[in-house]
């Protein structure tokens, strides 16, 4: 059977089910959000003489509840039209609409009364054969199969979204006892592909997988911090970026999500969970019963492990909870030696044996955390899964860990981190002994490209289902490579298509990026057919290397700066004029120097979660690598006969010069950085780089040419420069701007007005970039560029002076 999901129907509006109504709306899906009625009138609703029987009465729960949810920041929704496509409505006057859906997902409260209610309900009006599935975090599925029809059990599961359902990329896909194996293979495939997640099948045992060993892991921090008497600092510090955990790493995690909700999963797994050789680990510490009984949950009550605080004079300073005294006071600064060793180590991978091995408290901490860890999860397999990469992807995809449990027990190695677990009083599972003695010294290896996991029914190595539509370049790297500098590792992606990775920190662009990415088109011109710039790192690029640029105008060293300046604009313009087409993969953050690179691509396969944008004003300087130029082209390329073309440059002027960066892929057409019907957009990171790929390899064999070098782009001159000095000159009057901030619009402006011609004139794409690279470098010449460079590397924010 051929499943076309082309409308769903979300059944509760709260924050999760708004949440997901808005993931499917991303994806161009229709959506019908539904949620009961009001009990009685509000006051405007009194006010204005309305009943409980108006139309906007019955629906004024899921209106508001969606209303909230589309203002929340960070959004749930890509680009703000596509809101357009969820209906809302109401469980009495519109149930019957599910009769035209696809899927029926239920995300209601967490009682098992309740679901069973609605179930009962939609039953009278889903069609035969329509998906039908719980959002629940731990409910167990058989026990809302009960009383339902065979057809209703055979299509009905557990898809557990985590929240916000835009963000994190865990779907966890319960079966029911009586689930087809056609539905589950469907929606893993289909969580995959169009929903852009990691899809995970899990047991239906309480909490499933992400939540039973994440919630294992921050109890046992809960109860580690008073046996190592610890600061809620000095954990947020070791359980942090350190070890490729979110920045919130432990407490500040807990604050943001609530400490009621990670209360009541932790006691859903102590009161359901009575076998678990950890039972008494999930019972909660003294200091949380007080922050429960307080009210001190987090965010949402204003103070829960921190607390933000105003003093009368207005400073602000977060303070934290001390857990002995359970009193708030200043933040404590957090420092171990054994961290210090790490900070040469790039890869977080490669830290883990450095951090087991510390001397000082952080060692001891890391040895009795990961000890317990390696021990809890080893004995989750076969209870919660089958498999060891179902847990490792879980905590990945759902608490944004960079490794799983069992990578980085393969990074300290398995048979030394079984000597580190038995000296802390712990012993892994059975089947870890049998998998060393049947010969295998790791759990997972590459072969082939491809990723191999251990397999305990087999005692081998099996390849990890599920890679086919993926490249994954930690896998080709070594065995692909054709160049590498410092700065970046080209790789041979097959098909005669190269790519060229950063390696760069934070994927800066200097002078070694650029080398290399010159090195790859000069190799893909001479022996291949395409090239793709693209990574699988955190960020696609957070721009240019301004620590050069900084040295260069501190040292007055202006010859050199317009040479690196000018490398940066050839390289931009060979990516546009090579003979082989070029695609560019940007995702995360795509700032300043990374924002050009893709602005002169052939074609842009971006991830939906991109961050675009030229942000380059908050560093004192105007986009130099070719962005001032290319908004001017993109400009020109709008004019339009009868269009007040003056209009149109501001806009792309004034998306420089505010510095904007869209949230979305999608949001980056509204500011002309990607361009409709060449760009296009996907939602699953894990497949960009092969359907980049896939493009630059169409384009090559559909008879890619090398393009001629534009002559043609028209630009305003002194119309456009005057309408923009009298616009800056008026902002700045009015204390919407700063001197410096004005003197640097001013630049721009010059730029992209195409200088003080006196009339529109159509200029050459070298002529734009003459006059960019000129403004750029007279603007490093000013004292307040400086002070803006030195505090951005300082303090890695911009300064508005």
């Amino acid at each position: 059977m051929q499943r076309r999901i082309k409308k769903v129907a979300v059944i509760g509006s709260g924050i999760m089910g708004s949440g997901i109504a808005c993931h499917f709306a991303n994806i161009g899906t229709e959506v019908l959000l539904l949620d009961i009625l009001p009990r009685e009138l509000n006051k405007k609703e009194t006010a204005k003489g309305l009943s409980l029987e108006d139309k906007e009465v019955r629906n004024r729960l899921v209106n508001d509840q969606l209303t909230a949810a589309l203002k929340s920041k960070p959004s749930p929704i890509y680009h703000k039209d596509f809101a357009s496509r969820i209906t809302t409505g109401n469980l009495e006057d519109d149930l019957h609409k599910i009769a035209d859906v696809d899927w029926i997902i239920e995300v209601v409260v967490e009682r098992l009364d309740i679901k069973k209610s609605v179930f009962e309900k939609i039953e009278k009006y889903r069609k035969s054969g329509t998906l039908i599935t719980t959002n629940t975090s731990g409910i167990p599925i058989q026990f809302m199969n009960e009383g339902r029809s065979e057809d209703f059990q055979k299509h009905f599961c557990g898809t557990h979204f985590f929240n916000p359902a835009r963000y994190l990329k865990l779907f966890e896909i319960i079966p029911g006892p009586n689930t087809s194996q056609e539905v589950l293979d469907f929606l893993n495939s289909y969580g995959e592909q169009f929903l852009g997640k990691t899809s995970v099948v899990a047991k239906d045992t309480p909490a499933f997988i992400g939540n039973r060993i994440g919630i294992f892991s921050i109890m046992s921090l809960f109860h580690m911090v008073k046996e190592m008497d610890l600061t809620i600092e000095e954990v947020d510090k070791l359980s942090g970026p350190v070890i490729g955990r979110p920045k919130s790493a432990t407490f500040r995690t807990v604050d943001v999500v609530g400490l009621d909700t990670l209360v009541h999963v932790a006691n859903g797994i102590y009161e359901n969970c009575s076998n678990d050789e950890r039972h008494d680990l999930f019972k909660l510490p003294d200091f949380i019963d007080t922050m429960i009984e307080n009210k001190w949950l987090g965010s949402k009550t204003k103070q829960g492990f921190y607390k933000k605080t105003v003093s009368p004079e207005g400073k602000k300073e977060i303070l934290s909870l001390d857990l002995n005294t359970l009193e708030y006071r200043s933040k404590k600064r957090a420092s171990f030696a054994t961290l210090e060793l790490t900070k040469s180590i790039d890869n977080v991978i490669d830290r883990f044996k450095v951090l087991v091995s510390g001397k000082d408290k952080a060692g001891e901490f890391y040895r009795k955390n990961l000890s317990a860890l390696f021990a809890y999860v080893s004995n989750r397999i076969p209870e919660i899964a089958d498999n060891l990469y179902q847990i490792d992807d879980a905590m990945k995809a759902g608490f944004g860990w960079e490794h799983g449990p069992f990578q980085i027990w393969d990074a300290i190695g398995v048979e030394k981190a079984i000597e580190m677990m038995k000296a802390e009083g712990y012993e892994p599972a059975a089947w870890v002994t049998d998998m060393i003695e049947a010969g295998n010294t790791s759990f997972y290896t590459v072969k082939d490209g491809a990723t191999y996991c251990y397999d305990i029914a087999s005692k081998s190595q099996k390849k990890k289902p599920g890679q086919d539509s993926f490249i994954i370049l930690d896998n080709i790297r070594k065995t692909n490579e054709v160049y590498k500098n410092s700065g970046v590792v080209v790789e041979d992606l097959g098909d005669g298509i190269l790519n060229c990775e950063f390696q760069s920190k934070m994927n800066s662009i200097g002078g070694d990026v650029l080398t290399g990415i010159n090195k790859a088109i000069d190799l893909a011109e001479k022996d291949y057919q395409g090239l793709v710039i693209g990574n699988q790192g955190a960020n696609f690029s957070v721009g240019a290397n301004i620590g050069m640029i900084f040295m260069l105008a501190v040292e007055q060293e202006y010859d050199e700066m317009n040479m690196a300046i000018k490398y940066f604009q050839d390289t931009t313009m060979r990516l546009r004029y090579s003979s082989i087409p070029t695609v560019v993969a940007p995702h995360g953050m795509t700032l300043g120097g990374g924002c050009e690179l893709a602005l002169h691509a052939d074609k842009v396969v971006a991830a939906a979660e991109t961050y675009i944008g030229l942000v380059e004003f908050g560093v004192g300087v105007i986009p130099g690598g070719g962005g001032s130029k290319e908004m001017a082209l993109r400009a020109s390329d709008t004019f339009a006969k009868g269009d007040v073309e003056l209009n149109r440059l501001q806009e792309y002027f004034l998306t420089v010069g505010m510095a904007k960066v869209a949230t979305s892929a999608y949001e980056a057409y509204d500011l002309g950085l990607l361009q409709k019907g060449k760009d296009l957009v996907v939602v699953n990171k894990d497949r960009q780089i092969a359907v980049a790929k896939a493009h630059a390899k169409l384009m090559a064999e559909s008879g890619y040419t090398q393009p001629v070098r534009r002559k043609d782009v028209k630009v305003l001159g002194k119309q456009a420069l005057g309408m923009f000095l009298v616009g800056t000159d008026s902002m700045q009057a009015s204390n919407y701007i700063s001197e410096h901030d004005q003197k640097i619009a001013n630049k721009l402006a010059y730029v992209m007005a195409g200088g003080d011609l006196s009339e529109p004139t159509k200029v050459s794409e070298q002529y734009l970039l003459d006059l960019e690279r000129e403004a750029f470098m007279s603007l490093c010449t000013e004292r307040k560029t400086l002070e803006r460079l030195e505090h951005m590397l300082k303090k890695g924010k911009p300064l508005r002076n």
